[in-house]
């Protein structure tokens, strides 16, 4: 696929800006936008430089999920080659779900299906007061099955078997009661929202906002028993000593801002 179909952009402040662009088709995505994306994410994963990654796409809609010619093609596949194409969608979101840079999804008109994955994947979502969802995968004849664990996740059970199995449509506002959605501005805001957060972001430890991603991720799967009183004690304990946690007391006591600390863009 052209690289055309997903732009990145790092800027300055090491803030990775990915814009899936195929609205065309409403950006809905098919295997070769899946493989790169995730080979995209993968990289930024391993560049050091890279402090923030927005998601983002171009067009009307944010993504209307799978290209309904790619999956007429799929249709055709063996069984063995089907689990094979599902398992690059499953590599994806869970590449995405367990990045440890900090990840926010501007979501603007359509999100269906698959690309409700996506956002749920991402740790803080700004939607449009315009942005509609759906999981609409029953009205195919299917169902959202590698992305439930993630939209299961974020929206609770009671939520998904009443939206897995109506098929509805459901607006910002629903998503955001329902937890997918962090926020919901107006269209003309959603760039300065994701800006403001951007701006707290740079202002916290890279480690640190690191490190809050997985104990968030190893708290609230695990039972408050003994043994998580014990890891939360641990890995409060490792951070205290790390370079970044003696940085970020040392800059405190000081009055004075912690290297990592940018608060503004250069010019």
């Amino acid at each position: 696929m052209s690289d055309n179909n997903l732009m990145m952009n790092i800027d300055e402040r090491g803030v990775a800006i990915l814009t899936i662009n195929r609205p065309e088709v409403h950006n809905a995505f098919d295997d070769a936008l899946i493989t790169y994306l995730t080979g995209t994410l993968m990289q930024l994963e391993d560049n050091p430089d890279v402090r923030v990654i927005v998601l983002k796409a171009n067009g009307e809609h944010f993504s209307t999920g799978m290209d309904l010619r790619w999956l007429q093609k799929v249709m055709s596949y063996s069984k063995e080659e089907n689990i094979h194409d599902a398992m690059a969608l499953a590599t994806l979101m869970k590449t995405l779900n367990q990045l440890s840079i900090p990840t926010i999804a501007i979501v603007q008109g359509a999100t269906y299906g698959a690309s409700v994955g996506l956002v749920a994947c991402c740790d803080m979502v700004i939607a449009s007061k315009q942005a509609l969802f759906g999981l609409s995968e029953v009205k195919l004849g299917l169902i959202p099955a590698v992305i439930s664990p993630y939209v299961i996740e974020a929206i609770g059970k009671r939520a998904a078997r009443r939206y897995f199995l109506t098929g509805e449509i459901f607006d910002a506002h629903v998503a955001q009661q329902l937890g997918l959605v962090s926020e919901v501005v107006s269209p003309e805001e959603l760039e300065n929202y994701c800006n403001t957060l951007i701006t707290h972001l740079l202002q916290n430890g890279p480690q640190a906002i690191s490190a809050a991603k997985e104990l968030v991720r190893a708290v609230s799967h695990g039972v408050i028993d003994d043994a998580m009183i014990a890891l939360t004690a641990e890995l409060i304990a490792m951070i205290r000593v790390s370079d970044e946690g003696r940085e970020g007391i040392s800059a405190f006591l000081e009055k004075r801002s912690p290297y990592w600390k940018i608060t503004e863009r250069k010019s």
